[in-house]
């Protein structure tokens, strides 16, 4: 099927500005994302076709090369080179690629790196295997553990070499080459260009680019090479981590195929919300409720932080919905030990719905009280007028 343009798949005029471009990527993406539609196909290529669609168009280079020569410009064999993914082009752009790339644009705090690289080549043939996907996995922690820092031990299944075949996938150890392309993973055809015929490689439609065809499949894998398993993974998890973070655990994904690396466990950071205090960056927010007459007279209060309870001075006179900073009291900052953010409180002096007899007494006295010098302000008023 023909690919769509991809100002199009982005919604875009061939004019957009790089800004555009990356707020209409963003808008599809994260509607598309796998996470958000388990289970949907449809929604996971038209995530890999925004993403294609965004690689190029936010790279001046390919965006040249594109207007004008189209797709042709990044098809595998069309002479460009260069192009990102699968090689030499866009031809080999999947789902685990498109996921990286979003991944590495948007996926969280700069501390944490490009986690991908430069990326691997797929259907590499024989000589290199086949590199292993990628696994990704959510980890909720809570505030406590964010402002501690902490250790998570997690359960992860994935595809793991068989033990029964060592991976080959034959019950003798020893599958065959492929009579297609030769043990290549490869084959080479002539095609027509806007440059006249090229001769353009693409990976082998009979053994999908393994090289190898398994005749006597082992009983365990299926000829596969590979069985589920599951492992148990420690992670580190530094102070000051924030939603959408994550780091990579290198090697810990499925397995690869014929000697091919296994791909990289993803750990991305989800926060817990907490009962009382709400995250604003490095801050932390809450809030706390006086009385009219702790309000009025001042008091000290005894409040939880991350770190312990401290003691909070109110001073006299102090109004309802006054923010009181406390310094020191907020979330690390990822990667710069010593600095954290601030306790930000909110005073809210809290009206009393019932009264006592009592009470109501004290209030009536109060009244009267800050009447007085009103009385005498409209008697003064009169002597003057």
């Amino acid at each position: 099927m023909a690919k769509r343009d991809y100002y199009e798949v982005l919604g875009l005029a061939k004019g957009a500005s790089e800004d555009e471009i990356k707020k209409a990527y963003r808008k599809l993406a994260v509607k598309y994302h796998p996470d958000k539609n388990p289970d949907d196909d449809s929604a996971a290529e038209k995530f890999r076709e925004c993403t294609e669609a965004y690689e190029i168009l936010k790279d001046a280079k390919k965006r040249q090369q594109y207007d004008q020569f189209g797709h042709a410009a990044f098809d595998q064999g069309g002479g460009f080179g260069g192009g990102g993914f699968g090689g030499g082009g866009f031809g080999g752009f999947d789902l685990n690629d498109a996921l990286r790339s979003f991944m590495g644009d948007f996926g969280g705090d700069s501390f944490f790196g490009d986690i991908f690289g430069t990326g691997r080549r797929r259907g590499g043939g024989r000589s290199q295997g086949t590199p292993g996907s990628n696994l990704q996995i959510k980890l909720p922690l809570t505030y406590q553990e964010i402002h501690d820092g902490c250790k998570k031990t997690l359960k992860v299944r994935h595809k793991a070499t068989c033990g029964t075949c060592s991976g080959t996938g034959s019950k003798s150890g020893k599958p065959e080459n492929c009579s297609h392309c030769g043990g290549s993973g490869r084959v080479r055809k002539v095609a027509n260009s806007i440059f006249g015929q090229v001769m353009q490689e693409a990976v082998c439609p009979a053994c999908q680019g393994e090289g190898r065809m398994v005749k006597d499949p082992c009983s365990d894998c299926g000829g596969s090479g590979r069985t589920i398993a599951q492992d148990t993974v420690t992670v580190e998890i530094p102070a000051g981590v924030a939603e959408g973070n994550y780091i990579t655990v290198q090697g810990k994904g499925d397995a690869g195929l014929h000697g091919g690396p296994s791909g990289d466990l993803l750990v991305v950071i989800s926060e817990i919300e907490h009962e009382i205090f709400e995250r604003h960056g490095i801050d932390v927010v809450t809030e706390m409720e006086i009385t009219f007459s702790e309000a009025a007279l001042g008091c000290e209060k005894t409040i939880e932080t991350f770190s312990g309870k401290i003691k909070l001075k109110v001073n006299a006179g102090t109004q309802s919905g006054k923010v009181l900073k406390v310094g020191g009291k907020g979330f690390p900052v990822l990667n710069h030990a010593g600095h954290k953010g601030d306790l930000l409180i909110k005073v809210q002096v809290v009206t009393p719905l019932k009264l006592s007899k009592d009470e109501r007494s004290l209030f009536e006295k109060l009244g009267e009280l800050e009447e007085k010098p009103k009385n005498l302000f409209e008697k003064m008023k009169s002597m003057f007028s």
